[in-house]
């Protein structure tokens, strides 16, 4: 598959990440392979490379921390979660009964089964290899951008994505499944998402505590670049400006050290 991407889009998108977003590790490029599309060169596939299997959160945290660029198919995946969430396996009973989550996310099987219900999936035939990289790195046409950081972050990035829209961004959460939210939701929606780390991304992605995640459909890139550009010029800047030009209210004793300093 031959890269297709603008490279000058590409870089703007990094370079203003990076500038207005500041994030501590790599923003990535994800894509899920459509039928017939060749596997890009200079790419990792866990079993084929590494001997074993992962789920998509260890994926994912491995690209945006190693560097790597890594292919994950129904092969390379764990997580039965991700299995049937990404189109690999099918949604048997066992699982839509909600028994992965009675007792743990749920009281009961039938509460479970409505939180299963809620995640997003691909349907069998748009099941397709997962491709996710850093930016700099992709050599392929990315689909989903990601960006992990702190809410304050976050928080600059939906700035960004509604500058040209105004509105507000709707995300919803279940503590579960958010490779899920990142790729499925976002390409369903074609829409940014704020990103909860799941359960899941936090015990084996080793997602910390104080992350979150943020997604821009690559049909928007060109939005949200001019968004991060016109918010911070408008003056929603990361880090954050904090005000300090007042004056500091002291204990009784070092005020009174003050008075002593005027009678002087």
């Amino acid at each position: 598959m031959q890269r297709t991407i603008d490279q000058k889009k590409f870089s703007e998108l990094e370079s203003a990440i990076h500038t207005y977003v500041r994030p501590d590790t790599f923003p990535l490029a994800i894509r899920v392979m459509k039928k017939g599309e060749v596997l890009p060169d200079r790419i990792k596939r866990p079993m084929n490379d590494l001997g074993t299997k992962f789920s998509i959160c260890q994926g994912i945290t491995m690209a945006r921390r190693y560097g790597w660029s890594l292919a994950m198919d129904r092969e390379d995946i764990s997580c039965p979660i991700a299995k049937i969430a990404f189109g690999f396996e099918e949604e048997l009973d066992y699982y839509k009964q909600g028994n992965l989550t009675d007792g743990m996310y749920t009281k009961t099987c039938d509460l479970g089964s409505k939180t299963e219900a809620s995640i997003p999936k691909f349907s069998k035939e748009e099941a397709g290899t997962v491709l996710m990289a850093p930016l700099s790195r992709a050599n392929f046409d990315p689909e989903v951008i990601v960006v992990y950081g702190n809410s304050a972050q976050v928080m600059r990035m939906v700035a960004a994505a509604l500058y040209n829209t105004g509105g507000e961004i709707s995300s919803t959460f279940t503590a579960r499944a958010d490779c899920a939210d990142i790729v499925i939701k976002t390409m369903r929606t074609d829409k940014s998402q704020v990103i909860l780390p799941c359960y899941g991304d936090r015990v084996f992605g080793q997602t910390h505590d104080h992350e979150m995640a943020f997604t821009i459909p690559y049909s928007l890139v060109d939005d949200f670049i001019e968004g991060l550009q016109g918010t911070h010029k408008g003056g929603v800047r990361y880090p954050i400006p904090t005000f300090l030009q007042y004056e500091a209210k002291y204990p009784a004793t070092y005020q009174k050290l003050n008075k002593m300093f005027e009678v002087e």
